[in-house]
This record gives structure tokens, C-alpha cells and sequence, in this order.
């Protein structure tokens, strides 16, 4: 079965195509950039081919997506003779808010209900569907499955995804943790299961999915019980430009001195802090590890905050679970960043956390176990791939219809 996995933002459409039956071989990837902006383009990779860079103006996702069909099927750089070989697309979505559990074949009512949750991830959630409806038209008879970042963590109880404010609010506004990142929590938490040769169901694992965003996430037995971020992406750990965690009484405080508008405090907490509004160098964790090592005393401030940050989360999920098995490491920073990896694990002693120094510095960007042999815990690092997750969902639902 041939899957085109669809990851649509505002202005971009991240894309992957699968044979998902036997290898999982992944047949091509790309990205459409800059939609509705001026200097539009599509790049595409094909294993053995020179990447492919197309520039075109590209007004809207109906187009965008005609232009990947196109390449797809193109005689030089196409792995398609024909579309029709496409026969499912999956599609990433932001927000099921308490609506979608698991992943769903896409029809009318799915559709309006992924738009009722647009005002929970008004940035993403319209573009999501405006992915959908783009499919609908180039490819009316292909079906479609939504895959949802938030659906994973559905199984958080109550005393942990609900804040301490009137509960009126949940029931009339349904203001609780959500969570997000749960495609890639997910998937890494059974990589690193079938790594470890442990019973994923019977497990207790922490998962770090550590990028310019980042959230930690509790998975025991199987089941997502708590995770770092809440209602939005912002809340939790400290991240590229987002602040993370924060006193609430501390914006309403510079909403007052600095005459700070929603727009404004939403712009300080979004864009404006986390590693760059710390160090004001940088939210690439790149270029803040070069900086500290250079003696740059706001960099390393900024790391030290960061990495102090994801320790506590671990620690505390720890008390959470009552325990913990395997202790994961994926993202951007996660997967490459063996100093970050280093310094959390350096004061988890007490829970028999122990990494290999040597395996710890080798294994960047790859898979990989980096605890030592007598470690109580095991810590890996897994390459996330939230598109492969979605492709199989797809795949498993169609086969149950």
C-alpha cells in the first residue's frame, strides 16, 4: 500500500511517501515552502537522486499540492507513473481536543469537528485542514485518516490534565492539559521498547522529545499518564523561544509596567524567550553549546536553565510512575546533543541512571543505547520519525474498514 503522509502548515507542506507493506520503504520526501509569499518553491529528496528544487509562486495548498502530485509522477524525478498508485494520504493534525482518542478515517463530520478544535491551535489546526480539503479535490476518491498530535496523551487522568482554577471553565471551555508531540512520544517510547527487548505494555518509560520545541512525557504500561506541555505548546520546559513554565502573576505584572497587550504578552512567551530571550544570541542549542563554551556567561545561563529544567521534569515523572525503566532522548537536541544528554542524566543517580561516556559521545543523530552495563535504567537515544507513524496508522485503520 502506497501512503502520502501530508504535514500542512500556514505557509509549508512537509510531505512523505511510503510503501508501507514489507520494508516501510519511504519512496520520497519534500517540502513545499513559503505558500502565499513571494519566492515560493518545492524541494524534493529521492534516495539515489539529486535533490530536486523547483521555484514557483505558490498561492494556496490546492496548488502546492498539485505541484508534489506533479514531481511525483514527473518522468525524471517522479517514483510514481500514475497517481492513482497513491492509495491512502495521512494527514498530521495538531488539535483532536477530547473529541479523537485515536486516529480517524476523515469524513464531513470529522472535518467540522477538526475545525471546531481550530480555536484550541489556531495556528495549526486550520492549515491541517486545509491539507484535507486540498486531497478532496486533486485525489476526490483517495481516503483520508487525521493522525492527532494531542490524541496519545487522551489517556492522562483527571487529576493530572486539569488546572486548579473553577471547574466551570473546563465544562463550559473544556481548559485543560492537552499535551502535544504525542505522534513522536509515542513512537519512540516502542522503538525504544523493541531496542531494549522490554514489553512496551509493561513498561515504565520516560520520553524527552527535546527540540526548539520540547516536552517530556510519562508513559506507563503503554499509556501516556503525564506530560510537560498543557492547554498550549508554550507551558513546561523551557524551550527555543517559548518560556516554558511561568508564574502566572509574572505577565500580569508586565502587562501593567510595560503596557503589554494579549498580542504582546502572547509574542514574549511564543517568539521572544526560552534560550533566545535568555542568552539574546540564539535559540538554536548549537549555537548556545558553542557560546558557553566560549565563555559567553548568558549562553551557558541559558543552558544551565534548560538542562536544569528537563532533569526536574524527568524527576518528578519518576515519582509519577512509581518508577522507571527506559529513559529516551529524540529531537533535534535529544538526538544530537551528547552535552545536553551529559548534564541531565549527571544528577539522576539516585535513580540509577548511568550513561556510557564513550557511547553517549557516539551516538549523535542515530539510534542508539548509551547507559552503561550497570545502569538500573535504561537510556537510549531514538531517531524520531513522526510521518512513519502516521503512514502505519493509516495503514492499520484502512485494513480494519
Amino acid at each position: 500500500m502506497i501512503i502520502l503522509v501530508l504535514n500542512s502548515g500556514s505557509s509549508s507542506i512537509k510531505y512523505q511517501l511510503f510503501n508501507i507493506e514489507g520494508q516501510e520503504k519511504l519512496m520520497a520526501k519534500g517540502v513545499i515552502e513559503r505558500i502565499g509569499i513571494e519566492g515560493g518553491a518545492l524541494k524534493q529528496c529521492v534516495k539515489g537522486v539529486p535533490q530536486l528544487v523547483f521555484e514557483k509562486s505558490i498561492p494556496d495548498h490546492t496548488v502546492g499540492l498539485k505541484l508534489i502530485f506533479d514531481h511525483l509522477v514527473n518522468a525524471t524525478d517522479g517514483v510514481l507513473k500514475d497517481l492513482s498508485e497513491i492509495n491512502a494520504v495521512g494527514h498530521r493534525v495538531v488539535h483532536g481536543g477530547e473529541l479523537f482518542k485515536d486516529s480517524i478515517i476523515i469524513n464531513e463530520k470529522v472535518k467540522q469537528q477538526i475545525a471546531e478544535c481550530a480555536e484550541l491551535a489556531p495556528l495549526h489546526n486550520p492549515a491541517n485542514l486545509k491539507g484535507i480539503l486540498s486531497v478532496e479535490v486533486l485525489l476526490p476518491n483517495v481516503p483520508q485518516v487525521a493522525v492527532f498530535d494531542t490524541s496519545f496523551h487522551q489517556t492522562m487522568p483527571k487529576h493530572a490534565f486539569l488546572y486548579g482554577i473553577p471547574y466551570k471553565y473546563y465544562e463550559k471551555y473544556k481548559i485543560r492539559r492537552y499535551g502535544f508531540h504525542g505522534i513522536s512520544h509515542k513512537y519512540v517510547a516502542q522503538e525504544a521498547a523493541k531496542l531494549c527487548k522490554k514489553d512496551f505494555a509493561k513498561s515504565k518509560i520516560i520520553t524527552c522529545h527535546l527540540g526548539n520545541g520540547a516536552s517530556i512525557t510519562a508513559i506507563d504500561n503503554g499509556e501516556s499518564v503525564d506530560t510537560s506541555m498543557g492547554f498550549t505548546p508554550v507551558t513546561g520546559l523551557m524551550m527555543g523561544t517559548r518560556c516554558g513554565s511561568v508564574d502566572p502573576g509574572v505577565l500580569l505584572f508586565l502587562e501593567e509596567k510595560e503596557q503589554l497587550s494579549i498580542r504582546g504578552i502572547s509574542s514574549l512567551i511564543n517568539k521572544e524567550s526560552g534560550l533566545q530571550g535568555i542568552s539574546e544570541l540564539s535559540s538554536d542549542m548549537r549555537d548556545i553549546e558553542q557560546a558557553a563554551i566560549d565563555g559567553v556567561y548568558r549562553a551557558k545561563l541559558a543552558l544551565d536553565m534548560y538542562i536544569y529544567r528537563v532533569r526536574k521534569k524527568i524527576a518528578s515523572f519518576v515519582g509519577v510512575m512509581d518508577g522507571l525503566d527506559t529513559l529516551v532522548f529524540t529531537g533535534g537536541v535529544g538526538e544530537n546533543s551528547f552535552k545536553v544528554r551529559e548534564e541531565v542524566c549527571k544528577k539522576l543517580s539516585f535513580f540509577g541512571v548511568k550513561i556510557d561516556q564513550q557511547q553517549n559521545l557516539s551516538t549523535c543523530g542515530q539510534t542508539g543505547v548509551i547507559s552503561s552495563s550497570d545502569s538500573s535504567v535504561t537510556v537510549v537515544v531514538i531517531n524520531t520519525n513522526e510521518e512513519l507513524v502516521i503512514a502505519r496508522e493509516t495503514f492499520e485503520i484502512l485494513n480494519k474498514n
